[in-house]
């Protein structure tokens, strides 16, 4: 193992985090506890490393990120294979997280977007439907990526896909910190 090389990428991914958009963050907070309260889910969908970070946001939220409170409706639209490959093999690949918005989703509702390119086009689908259906979109891109398919856009800090995942880790679980003493009073 060539130490140097870990090192490097350590620094390039600490120094990728300059220009952390905290502003942008705690409007997605507001936006995701507000429909919390009103008794209204979140639900996420993004593809391959997005695929397991919107798991990973969805079971830090049903479950517990730091506190002991309520389980929050949040549900991982990534997670359920049956459905993933019913829909890919019947309307194809698409169409798999629009056709889960619309027998999921309601208006109030919020969909979180994850798509490093901004380009996906299931996820584009899926921001398409729940726009038809009053839902707000947040959409999470890479550095530069546009997503003019969304409501609230929160851009990583980095270009760099690996980079801008890292970014977006520490914003899910900065979410998640803001969310649990938003709804603790519950």
């Amino acid at each position: 193992m060539d130490e140097r090389l870990v090192k490097d990428y350590v620094e390039k991914a600490a120094r990728s985090l300059d220009g952390f958009d905290t502003a942008t963050l705690e409007r997605i907070s507001a936006v995701l506890a507000e429909c919390l309260k009103r008794g209204g889910k979140v639900l996420v969908c993004g593809n391959g490393g997005s695929a397991a970070d919107a798991s990973h946001l969805a079971g830090e939220l049903v479950g517990r990120f730091r506190r002991e409170r309520r389980a929050l409706p949040v549900v991982a639209l990534t997670a359920d294979s049956a459905v993933l490959t019913a829909l890919s093999n019947d309307y194809g690949y698409e169409t798999v997280f629009s056709r889960q918005i619309e027998a999921l989703g309601v208006c109030g509702d919020v969909l979180v977007a994850i798509s490093t390119s901004g380009a996906s086009s299931n996820v584009i689908a899926a921001a398409e439907e729940a726009g038809r259906r009053g839902m707000v979109v947040v959409a999470f891109t890479a550095s530069g990526r546009q997503a003019p398919w969304s409501d609230i856009h929160w851009q990583a800090p980095s270009p760099v896909t690996s980079h801008a995942q890292e970014a977006m880790l520490v914003a899910f679980h900065a979410l998640c910190e803001s969310l649990e003493n938003a709804l603790a009073l519950e």
